[in-house]
């Protein structure tokens, strides 16, 4: 817009993952607000987008726009308006604008050899959403995975931003590989070493996974990515379908040179921000799960 101030411009919207009207609605809208903070950005205003059958309620409607409504005010991102249509699905999500200085845009690309990883939520939510449309996940680990999607990345994206971050994205449906990939580029110069045992999982996930509560989206990104991704001798490739889960709401992935990591670490836990150190950046130009 000008020499000081740019728009970011994103939408987003997702089929139910919860019973919850309203705890579906905020986390459609955390999920759409993410792209905004993975690109260092503040949301300003939003549009909610509707696709609702006739068959359900208004009420319930208003229940979904409330959860969005509570996302967006904790984000301080107006609603203006929106649209709606009507559909044999429920769907809900926003368009979002956001504000940045040009010259502090964060690209999921930029990222070094040595840097350090990290990922700000658990992973594991299309492991436990779909055990919750089978019925087969407990009170306990429903909690969790709802508290998680519905929790915006907005602090560790300040922490990550006021750092000097190298590159960032956040985590959704391509799984950890997906987006770790894109984060790496199609070059092949960089690679990443990732520790299986340092990769931070919703409660009950590996159980759920033995059980087959795996989805389809996690065998489609394994495929896609099967050339990039290799497992060391040690490494359980059976755990490392996690790398693959689809996420939505996901964390931030985020790439920071060795110096700057303690200085992260400082202002994302004394702004509340929940992280773990997966990995590194390296120049193997693959992907490389241990143990």
């Amino acid at each position: 817009m000008s020499d000081d101030l740019a728009i970011l411009f994103t939408a987003d919207f997702i089929t139910p993952l919860v019973d919850d009207a309203r705890s579906w609605g905020r986390i459609a809208a955390a999920n759409a607000l993410s792209d905004i903070y993975a690109m260092g950005g503040r949301p300003l205003a939003a549009l909610n987008l509707v696709c609702w059958p006739r068959e359900l309620p208004a009420e319930l409607l208003g229940e979904v726009l409330g959860g969005g409504a509570a996302a967006a005010a904790e984000a301080s991102c107006l609603i203006v308006g929106g649209h709606t249509v009507e559909d044999r699905e429920p769907k809900y999500g926003m368009a979002v604008i956001g504000l940045i200085r040009p010259e502090a845009i964060v690209r999921n690309r930029g990222s070094a050899d040595g840097d350090l990883l990290y990922l700000t939520k658990p992973l594991g939510t299309g492991i436990l959403a779909t055990a919750i449309k089978a019925e087969m996940a407990d009170a306990d680990q429903i909690v969790a995975v709802v508290a998680s999607m519905a929790a915006l990345n907005r602090t560790a994206a300040e922490a990550a931003v006021a750092t000097g971050v190298h590159a960032m994205t956040d985590v959704t449906g391509f799984g950890l590989a997906g987006h770790l990939s894109e984060m790496l580029g199609d070059d092949r110069q960089l690679g990443a070493e990732i520790s299986l045992a340092a990769l931070p999982r919703l409660p009950g996930v590996l159980d759920q996974m033995a059980m087959g509560m795996v989805p389809g989206g996690a065998y489609r990104n394994r495929e896609a990515y099967s050339d990039r991704v290799f497992f060391d001798a040690a490494a359980n490739q059976d755990d490392g379908m996690l790398l693959f889960d689809p996420q939505t709401s996901g964390g931030l992935l985020i790439a920071i040179a060795p110096e700057s990591s303690a200085t992260f670490e400082q202002r994302a836990e004394s702004a509340g921000a929940r992280f773990w150190q997966i990995g590194r950046i390296s120049t193997s130009g693959r992907i490389v799960a241990t143990a």
